[in-house]
Protein backbone atom coordinates (compact mmCIF):
# COMPACT_ATOMS: atom_id res chain seq x y z
CA UNK A 1 0.00 0.00 0.00
CA UNK A 2 3.27 2.24 1.05
CA UNK A 3 4.34 1.23 -2.46
CA UNK A 4 1.09 2.42 -4.27
CA UNK A 5 1.21 5.74 -2.53
CA UNK A 6 5.09 6.39 -2.94
CA UNK A 7 4.34 5.78 -6.83
CA UNK A 8 1.64 8.04 -7.22
CA UNK A 9 3.29 10.82 -4.93
CA UNK A 10 6.72 10.20 -7.40
CA UNK A 11 4.34 10.85 -10.56
CA UNK A 12 2.44 13.64 -9.06
CA UNK A 13 5.68 15.02 -8.47
CA UNK A 14 7.64 14.27 -11.46
CA UNK A 15 4.64 15.85 -13.66
CA UNK A 16 4.62 18.96 -11.33
CA UNK A 17 8.68 19.23 -11.89
CA UNK A 18 7.86 18.52 -15.92
CA UNK A 19 5.13 21.73 -15.98
CA UNK A 20 6.83 23.75 -13.87
CA UNK A 21 10.13 23.43 -16.56
CA UNK A 22 7.62 23.54 -19.48
CA UNK A 23 6.48 27.00 -17.94
CA UNK A 24 9.89 28.26 -18.11
CA UNK A 25 10.57 27.16 -21.68
CA UNK A 26 7.20 28.41 -22.92
CA UNK A 27 7.78 31.53 -20.75
CA UNK A 28 11.62 32.09 -22.95
CA UNK A 29 10.29 31.22 -26.31
CA UNK A 30 7.91 33.71 -26.10
CA UNK A 31 9.85 36.42 -24.77
CA UNK A 32 12.45 35.52 -27.82
CA UNK A 33 10.02 36.92 -29.80
CA UNK A 34 9.43 39.68 -28.22
CA UNK A 35 12.95 40.71 -27.35
CA UNK A 36 14.52 39.72 -30.38
CA UNK A 37 11.52 42.12 -32.43
CA UNK A 38 12.75 44.90 -29.34
CA UNK A 39 16.73 44.94 -29.82
CA UNK A 40 16.56 44.83 -33.77
CA UNK A 41 14.27 47.78 -33.98
CA UNK A 42 16.39 50.21 -30.96
CA UNK A 43 19.69 51.65 -31.40
CA UNK A 44 21.55 47.09 -32.47
CA UNK A 45 21.56 45.85 -35.46
CA UNK A 46 20.78 42.46 -36.10
CA UNK A 47 24.07 41.27 -36.36
CA UNK A 48 24.70 42.88 -32.73
CA UNK A 49 21.94 40.62 -31.53
CA UNK A 50 23.33 37.55 -32.68
CA UNK A 51 27.15 38.63 -31.87
CA UNK A 52 25.78 39.01 -28.51
CA UNK A 53 23.97 36.09 -28.09
CA UNK A 54 27.15 33.57 -29.42
CA UNK A 55 29.55 35.47 -27.31
CA UNK A 56 28.07 35.60 -23.64
CA UNK A 57 26.90 31.79 -24.35
CA UNK A 58 30.64 30.84 -25.32
CA UNK A 59 31.87 32.86 -22.17
CA UNK A 60 29.42 30.89 -19.68
CA UNK A 61 30.18 27.31 -21.87
CA UNK A 62 33.59 27.13 -22.36
CA UNK A 63 35.06 26.91 -18.96
CA UNK A 64 32.04 24.77 -17.92
CA UNK A 65 33.78 22.52 -20.88
CA UNK A 66 37.10 23.18 -18.97
CA UNK A 67 35.89 22.21 -16.12
CA UNK A 68 33.94 18.64 -17.65
CA UNK A 69 37.30 17.96 -19.58
CA UNK A 70 35.17 17.08 -22.95
CA UNK A 71 36.49 19.12 -26.23
CA UNK A 72 36.91 15.99 -28.84
CA UNK A 73 33.29 16.41 -29.52
CA UNK A 74 33.78 19.62 -30.91
CA UNK A 75 36.22 18.20 -33.51
CA UNK A 76 33.19 15.87 -35.19
CA UNK A 77 31.65 17.35 -38.56
CA UNK A 78 28.58 16.42 -37.20
CA UNK A 79 29.01 19.18 -34.60
CA UNK A 80 29.92 21.86 -37.06
CA UNK A 81 27.18 21.18 -39.62
CA UNK A 82 24.91 21.69 -36.61
CA UNK A 83 26.26 24.85 -35.32
CA UNK A 84 25.79 25.89 -39.25
CA UNK A 85 22.22 25.52 -39.26
CA UNK A 86 20.91 25.69 -35.68
CA UNK A 87 23.32 28.25 -34.81
CA UNK A 88 24.92 30.39 -37.23
CA UNK A 89 22.01 30.58 -39.81
CA UNK A 90 18.88 30.11 -38.06
CA UNK A 91 20.21 32.84 -35.43
CA UNK A 92 21.26 35.13 -38.17
CA UNK A 93 18.18 35.09 -40.52
CA UNK A 94 15.86 35.09 -37.37
CA UNK A 95 17.84 38.29 -36.39
CA UNK A 96 17.25 39.62 -39.81
CA UNK A 97 13.51 39.19 -40.12
CA UNK A 98 12.85 41.28 -37.04
CA UNK A 99 14.78 43.89 -38.06
CA UNK A 100 12.32 43.94 -41.25
CA UNK A 101 8.68 42.46 -39.76
CA UNK A 102 6.79 42.81 -36.72
CA UNK A 103 5.98 40.01 -34.47
CA UNK A 104 3.29 38.05 -35.67
CA UNK A 105 5.02 37.48 -39.00
CA UNK A 106 7.93 35.41 -37.02
CA UNK A 107 5.03 33.34 -35.65
CA UNK A 108 3.72 32.69 -38.73
CA UNK A 109 6.55 32.47 -41.34
CA UNK A 110 9.13 31.50 -38.98
CA UNK A 111 7.61 28.73 -36.08
CA UNK A 112 4.26 28.27 -37.87
CA UNK A 113 6.03 26.95 -40.83
CA UNK A 114 8.17 24.54 -38.69
CA UNK A 115 5.57 21.68 -39.34
CA UNK A 116 6.39 22.06 -43.23
CA UNK A 117 10.05 22.35 -43.18
CA UNK A 118 10.56 19.52 -40.19
CA UNK A 119 8.19 17.24 -42.69
CA UNK A 120 10.40 17.82 -46.14
CA UNK A 121 13.49 17.30 -43.72
CA UNK A 122 12.59 14.19 -42.16
CA UNK A 123 11.80 12.92 -45.81
CA UNK A 124 14.93 14.09 -47.62
CA UNK A 125 17.36 13.45 -44.23
CA UNK A 126 15.82 10.32 -42.38
CA UNK A 127 13.74 8.90 -45.14
CA UNK A 128 10.65 9.52 -43.43
CA UNK A 129 7.58 9.07 -45.07
CA UNK A 130 4.68 11.84 -44.49
CA UNK A 131 2.31 10.71 -41.81
CA UNK A 132 -1.97 11.83 -42.19
CA UNK A 133 -1.11 13.84 -39.26
CA UNK A 134 1.37 16.27 -41.41
CA UNK A 135 -0.37 16.08 -44.23
CA UNK A 136 -3.24 17.54 -42.15
CA UNK A 137 -0.93 19.95 -40.40
CA UNK A 138 -0.28 21.11 -44.06
CA UNK A 139 -3.26 21.57 -45.57
CA UNK A 140 -4.42 23.94 -41.84
CA UNK A 141 -1.20 25.87 -42.93
CA UNK A 142 -1.82 26.19 -46.63
CA UNK A 143 -5.18 26.93 -46.47
CA UNK A 144 -4.78 29.49 -43.14
CA UNK A 145 -1.52 31.41 -45.42
CA UNK A 146 -4.15 31.41 -48.53
CA UNK A 147 -6.79 33.29 -46.51
CA UNK A 148 -4.53 35.59 -45.28
CA UNK A 149 -2.89 36.06 -48.16
CA UNK A 150 -6.64 36.81 -49.55
CA UNK A 151 -7.85 38.99 -46.73
CA UNK A 152 -4.55 41.49 -47.73
CA UNK A 153 -5.03 41.58 -51.37
CA UNK A 154 -8.59 42.42 -50.73
CA UNK A 155 -7.87 44.77 -47.81
CA UNK A 156 -5.30 46.65 -50.15
CA UNK A 157 -2.54 45.45 -47.22
CA UNK A 158 -0.88 42.95 -48.18
CA UNK A 159 2.51 43.71 -46.73
CA UNK A 160 4.92 40.34 -46.96
CA UNK A 161 8.17 41.36 -47.59
CA UNK A 162 11.70 40.50 -47.15
CA UNK A 163 11.40 39.93 -43.20
CA UNK A 164 8.96 37.09 -43.88
CA UNK A 165 11.35 35.79 -46.48
CA UNK A 166 14.04 35.30 -43.58
CA UNK A 167 11.77 34.17 -41.44
CA UNK A 168 11.10 31.51 -43.88
CA UNK A 169 14.56 30.60 -44.60
CA UNK A 170 15.42 30.55 -40.51
CA UNK A 171 12.39 28.08 -40.06
CA UNK A 172 14.02 25.81 -43.11
CA UNK A 173 17.84 25.94 -41.31
CA UNK A 174 15.96 24.68 -37.49
CA UNK A 175 13.60 21.95 -39.43
CA UNK A 176 17.14 20.71 -41.18
CA UNK A 177 18.79 21.15 -38.12
CA UNK A 178 16.25 19.07 -36.16
CA UNK A 179 16.30 16.32 -38.70
CA UNK A 180 20.23 15.97 -38.20
CA UNK A 181 20.08 16.03 -34.56
CA UNK A 182 17.80 13.06 -34.77
CA UNK A 183 19.78 11.44 -37.11
CA UNK A 184 22.77 11.67 -35.30
CA UNK A 185 21.51 11.08 -32.09
CA UNK A 186 24.17 13.25 -30.19
CA UNK A 187 24.27 13.83 -26.58
CA UNK A 188 21.77 16.54 -25.48
CA UNK A 189 24.59 18.59 -23.62
CA UNK A 190 27.33 17.97 -26.34
CA UNK A 191 24.49 19.49 -29.31
CA UNK A 192 23.45 22.58 -26.74
CA UNK A 193 27.79 23.38 -26.46
CA UNK A 194 28.68 22.34 -29.58
CA UNK A 195 25.96 24.31 -31.84
CA UNK A 196 26.89 27.22 -29.49
CA UNK A 197 30.84 27.18 -29.32
CA UNK A 198 31.11 26.26 -32.58
CA UNK A 199 28.94 28.94 -33.81
CA UNK A 200 30.83 31.48 -32.16
CA UNK A 201 34.28 30.41 -33.80
CA UNK A 202 32.39 31.14 -36.98
CA UNK A 203 30.29 34.29 -36.36
CA UNK A 204 32.32 36.08 -34.04
CA UNK A 205 35.08 36.63 -36.63
CA UNK A 206 33.04 37.49 -39.69
CA UNK A 207 31.51 39.85 -37.41
CA UNK A 208 34.05 42.24 -36.35
CA UNK A 209 35.72 42.30 -39.88
CA UNK A 210 32.94 42.42 -41.86
CA UNK A 211 29.38 43.06 -40.73
CA UNK A 212 27.64 46.68 -39.32
CA UNK A 213 27.68 47.66 -35.93
CA UNK A 214 26.15 49.81 -33.89
CA UNK A 215 26.91 48.42 -30.80
CA UNK A 216 28.64 51.78 -29.49
CA UNK A 217 25.11 53.41 -29.90
CA UNK A 218 23.54 51.03 -27.44
CA UNK A 219 22.75 51.67 -24.02
CA UNK A 220 24.28 49.19 -21.31
CA UNK A 221 20.95 48.05 -19.94
CA UNK A 222 20.55 47.21 -23.52
CA UNK A 223 23.36 45.42 -24.34
CA UNK A 224 23.18 43.48 -20.68
CA UNK A 225 19.52 42.56 -21.09
CA UNK A 226 20.38 40.87 -25.13
CA UNK A 227 23.11 39.67 -24.24
CA UNK A 228 21.98 37.45 -20.89
CA UNK A 229 18.84 36.98 -22.62
CA UNK A 230 19.90 35.59 -25.75
CA UNK A 231 23.25 33.90 -24.76
CA UNK A 232 21.99 32.06 -21.78
CA UNK A 233 18.73 32.13 -21.33
CA UNK A 234 17.34 31.33 -24.81
CA UNK A 235 20.63 28.90 -25.45
CA UNK A 236 21.48 27.14 -22.39
CA UNK A 237 18.21 27.51 -20.18
CA UNK A 238 15.36 26.86 -22.48
CA UNK A 239 17.45 23.82 -23.93
CA UNK A 240 17.38 21.94 -20.97
CA UNK A 241 14.41 23.24 -19.54
CA UNK A 242 13.02 21.28 -22.81
CA UNK A 243 14.90 18.28 -22.37
CA UNK A 244 13.75 18.30 -18.69
CA UNK A 245 10.01 19.07 -20.14
CA UNK A 246 10.29 16.33 -22.54
CA UNK A 247 11.49 13.53 -20.31
CA UNK A 248 8.55 14.25 -17.73
CA UNK A 249 5.67 14.79 -20.00
CA UNK A 250 6.43 13.65 -23.43
CA UNK A 251 7.30 14.89 -26.83
CA UNK A 252 3.69 15.42 -28.19
CA UNK A 253 2.41 17.27 -25.04
CA UNK A 254 5.72 19.48 -24.78
CA UNK A 255 5.13 20.64 -28.27
CA UNK A 256 1.50 20.81 -28.06
CA UNK A 257 1.82 23.72 -25.27
CA UNK A 258 4.84 25.09 -27.02
CA UNK A 259 3.23 25.52 -30.19
CA UNK A 260 0.84 28.10 -28.10
CA UNK A 261 4.09 30.32 -27.38
CA UNK A 262 4.56 32.22 -30.97
CA UNK A 263 0.85 32.82 -30.44
CA UNK A 264 0.76 34.70 -27.23
CA UNK A 265 4.10 36.63 -28.04
CA UNK A 266 2.13 38.07 -31.44
CA UNK A 267 -0.74 38.98 -28.77
CA UNK A 268 1.50 40.37 -26.45
CA UNK A 269 3.38 42.67 -29.36
CA UNK A 270 0.35 44.87 -29.45
CA UNK A 271 -0.01 46.69 -26.29
CA UNK A 272 3.62 45.89 -25.51
CA UNK A 273 5.58 47.27 -29.02
CA UNK A 274 2.47 48.80 -30.44
CA UNK A 275 2.26 46.37 -33.34
CA UNK A 276 -1.33 46.33 -35.37
CA UNK A 277 -2.79 42.94 -35.78
CA UNK A 278 -5.29 42.96 -38.32
CA UNK A 279 -8.03 40.62 -39.54
CA UNK A 280 -5.77 38.89 -41.45
CA UNK A 281 -2.85 38.26 -39.36
CA UNK A 282 -5.34 36.50 -37.00
CA UNK A 283 -6.30 34.12 -39.68
CA UNK A 284 -2.87 32.86 -40.23
CA UNK A 285 -1.72 33.16 -36.77
CA UNK A 286 -4.68 30.53 -35.83
CA UNK A 287 -4.13 28.43 -38.78
CA UNK A 288 -0.18 27.90 -37.96
CA UNK A 289 -0.71 27.71 -34.56
CA UNK A 290 -3.55 25.05 -35.15
CA UNK A 291 -1.48 23.23 -38.07
CA UNK A 292 1.72 23.17 -35.27
CA UNK A 293 -0.95 21.81 -32.39
CA UNK A 294 -2.02 19.18 -34.00
CA UNK A 295 -5.46 18.99 -31.54
CA UNK A 296 -6.59 16.21 -33.76
CA UNK A 297 -4.05 13.69 -32.09
CA UNK A 298 -5.52 14.14 -28.84
CA UNK A 299 -8.97 12.21 -29.73
CA UNK A 300 -6.15 9.59 -31.62
CA UNK A 301 -6.37 6.19 -29.76
CA UNK A 302 -2.21 5.90 -29.27
CA UNK A 303 -2.03 9.25 -27.35
CA UNK A 304 -5.13 9.08 -25.28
Amino acid sequence: MQTIEFDATHIKRTRLIGYLLLAATMLIWGSFTLLSRLGATQSMTSWDIGALRFVTAALVLIPIQIYRREWRFLLDWRAWVLAMLGGVAYASLAYLGFGYAPAAHAAIWMTGMLPFWTAIAALIILREAMTLNNWISLAVIATGLTGMSLLMLEQHTFILGIGDLFFFMASMAWGFYTAFLKRWMLPPWQAMAGVAILSAVVYLPIYMLFLPSKLAGATLPQILTQAIFQGIFVVIVAMLTFIGAVERLGAFKVGSVLALAPLLAALAAVPLLHEPLSLALVVGLIAVSIGALQPWRLFQKENI
